[in-house]
């Protein structure tokens, strides 16, 4: 038992000595004192200022901007869940049938009209949901990693409302490898004018 206790002392004692605040002191001697301060410092005597809280950015502010009720009454319920709350419609849905049956046009966000994609840049993925390589224009969809449900993955929503679209991953064809996966309601099919 002694030895026991021996050795717990020696290992507090050699702990002790190994911190990075650890002074040599003889046996017996008195504590020392913590370094005066210099009084000609500028901020002398002065309380150190409150660390700053970093606040997450707020909400993106959007062109198009409506409250929750306003949304509501202007989207179908389907519409409202997936474009205002972030929800994903069912694979191989009556939406995504539309999508594969329609011809030439562009693509708009079915909460407000601007354009998102082009149906040249449309490509059957079989995922179930409609799918392009690429949208309209860089600027018509932003970008943000969604880290929901266990996942790393980029959500892509319009840059005009902020509504969902879906997601992007790298695993399109040619020429830029990206899949644009899109819910089928999140999208209002403008077909090109015929000549």
């Amino acid at each position: 038992m002694r030895k026991t206790v021996l050795s717990l002392a020696a290992l507090v004692l050699g702990l002790a000595a190994c911190s990075p605040n650890a002074t040599p002191q003889p046996m017996g001697s008195p504590k020392p004192e913590p370094p005066k301060s210099d009084a000609s410092a500028p901020d002398a005597g002065r309380p150190a200022p409150p660390a700053k809280k970093e606040e997450p950015p707020g909400p993106r502010k959007y062109p198009v901007s409506m409250s929750e009720e306003e949304w509501k009454s202007k989207l179908t319920p389907e519409q409202f869940a997936v474009c205002r709350e972030k929800h994903t419609e069912r694979a191989f849905g009556k939406g995504y049938e539309e999508t594969e049956k329609q011809g030439k046009g562009r693509y708009a966000c079915s909460a407000c009209g601007q354009v998102l994609f082009d149906s040249g840049t449309k490509f059957h993925s079989g995922t179930g949901w409609p799918s392009f390589f690429s949208p309209a224009n860089e600027k018509c969809v932003e970008k943000i990693r969604d880290l929901s449900y266990g996942m790393d993955r980029v959500e892509v929503v319009c840059s005009n409302c902020g509504s969902h679209l879906g997601h992007v991953f790298d695993d399109g064809p040619r020429p830029t490898g990206l899949r644009y996966c899109i819910n089928a309601v999140s999208l209002k099919f403008d077909e090109a004018k015929k000549e």
